[in-house]
């Protein structure tokens, strides 16, 4: 009997879900995977095992990674330590390298085929192909950009191929042909912004934005543009959470109609916040 009523259960969350499943069918979302909850294998499994079930009911998704805690990792083996300004990374020549061939040859190939050993037709999508950038003049970082331009082509190709693009933050400068790093954040809101998608989540290792951050009941369920300024001024937004939601902000400006910050520790963090009512972490609106 127990067993009964334990898949009766699940047949009800399955049925709770598929207005849910009709409606964002064939809608794109774009996740961005921030470096830091890709470190814990549950984490990430979590995760993947969600990307691929939003692309079996015939959700469109495209991911965006970051790679901020293998990248610090393979800058300090080489004997060096990894340096910051205003949450973005100092990006010297000799570190560049490292940033590239740690996205491209580490972190975008173990997604891809953590995804496509759950069935999922996903494929790398080196943003240098996709992003034109500028260099940040200041504060000088180095070879830190911003983008000034998105090619979109590649990932409408790959999604109307039913492929799943993963997307490393790397730009081409339009003025001088060098390789860019750029925050990951910034590089998801661009493409969100280009490909008009119709939910922005970013996951990370944070249950969103915390009033205190030492306290995870001082969670903001919602924050509005016009809030941020403040929460600048009074330190709740600050560090690596400053390119988040400035990246966020900057999405809804543009017309994204849904942004949310969710926890990637929390399992199946990406399921409820698509297909259930009240959604998880901070939600940011106009």
């Amino acid at each position: 009997m127990e067993r009964i009523d334990t898949a009766q259960a699940k047949a009800a969350v399955l049925t709770e879900a598929l207005p849910y499943i009709q409606d964002f069918k064939g809608s794109v979302v774009l996740i961005k995977l921030g470096g830091s909850v890709m470190e814990v294998e549950e984490n990430l499994d979590s995760i993947m095992d969600d990307v691929a079930f939003l692309n079996a009911v015939g959700i469109k998704v495209v991911i965006v990674h970051g790679g901020g805690k293998a990248i610090s990792k393979a800058i300090k083996m080489s004997g060096h330590e990894p340096k910051f300004v205003e949450g973005l990374r100092v990006t010297d020549a000799e570190t560049m390298e490292i940033v590239r061939k740690t996205l491209n040859n580490v972190v975008n190939p173990d997604i891809v085929q953590r995804l496509c050993n759950r069935g999922a037709n996903a494929k790398p999508l080196h943003g240098n192909w996709l992003f034109g950038a500028r260099k940040i003049a200041e504060p000088d970082r180095g070879y830190v950009g911003e983008v000034c331009e998105v090619t979109t082509r590649a990932v409408i190709e790959m999604l109307d191929a039913h492929i799943i693009p993963v997307v490393t933050p790397l730009g081409t400068g339009v003025d001088d042909k060098h390789l860019y790093n750029i925050n990951a954040d910034y590089a998801a809101a661009a493409l969100a912004k280009a490909l008009k998608v119709r939910k922005f989540v970013l996951v990370s290792d944070v249950p969103g934005l915390l009033k205190n951050p030492e306290d995870p009941t001082t969670l903001l369920s919602t924050l509005h543009l016009g809030d941020v300024e403040t929460l600048k001024g009074d330190g709740t937004i600050t560090g690596g959470m400053l390119p988040k939601i400035e990246s966020c902000c900057d999405a809804i400006r543009e017309g994204v109609k849904k942004v949310h910050l969710v926890d990637g520790r929390m399992a199946h963090s990406l399921l409820l916040e698509i297909f259930t009512r009240q959604g998880v972490g901070t939600e940011i609106t106009e």
